[in-house]
């Protein structure tokens, strides 16, 4: 038994009985880096990354080559790190791929937050229903940078048509921002909304959402303003 291997595996006890409860962030990186670094404390490398990147999310959206930089993190071990932003994503996606109706800003907001879970640029996603509200399918139509992401209604609507979908609910992201609609987003929206009016398809709303919140465009009485 080597040096570290008591400490791993009380570690891995812990976890096994109560999750990350009551985890420090430091102890959450020393136990996924158990997996990349066999020998090695990891104790020590896993408060040098968040020294350099101040917190458990920083470290996770860390470049690898950044991540490359701290003493004793491998491209293997940033490769490992890089996973799990990406694999929480995926996870929360698939929870959600058995909703088959959308009919209400609630179930829009649970179908559309994990599909931006550590996004790190905006994404504009558009979800497209039949005359019963049921999904027929959802796109990622556009992507952007941190803060803005292009628009064009042509491709909304192409999209829409292609689909024989009767309504559509957009969505986008603000990443580490606040859910609240922007200037752009309001005239883009309004773009949207009647052109795909002209083609007897509804908008049912655009949903922004920012880490775990979301707000509806629809419900804020925006949409009021695009009937007239």
């Amino acid at each position: 038994m080597g040096v570290h291997d008591g400490h791993r595996n009380r570690l891995k006890t812990r976890f096994i009985s109560q999750g990350l409860s009551g985890f420090e962030d430091h102890n959450v990186l020393e136990l996924l880096l158990f997996y990349s670094i066999p020998r090695s404390d990891t104790n020590e490398i896993a408060h040098r990354l968040l020294n350099q990147f101040k917190t458990l999310s920083g470290v996770f959206d860390a470049p690898v080559e950044e991540l490359c930089k701290i003493k004793g993190v491998s491209t293997h071990t940033a490769t490992l790190i890089k996973l799990i932003p990406e694999l929480t994503a995926v996870y929360n996606t698939d929870k959600t791929k058995d909703i088959k109706i959308v009919s209400s800003t609630k179930e829009a907001g649970s179908f559309f937050v994990p599909r931006f879970y550590g996004k790190k640029n905006e994404e504009v996603h558009a979800l497209f229903l039949d005359d019963k509200k049921k999904v027929i399918r959802c796109d990622k139509l556009f992507e952007g940078t941190v803060n803005s992401t292009p628009i064009t209604v042509k491709k909304v609507v192409a999209a829409a048509v292609n689909t024989n979908a009767t309504s559509v609910v957009i969505a986008h992201n603000h990443p580490g921002g606040v859910a609240l609609p922007s200037r752009a987003d309001m005239m883009a929206t309004e773009k949207i909304y009647k052109a795909l009016k002209l083609i007897n398809i509804e908008l049912c709303d655009h949903i922004i959402v920012a880490d775990d919140d979301f707000v509806s465009m629809a419900d804020s009485g925006e949409f009021e303003r695009y009937k007239y």
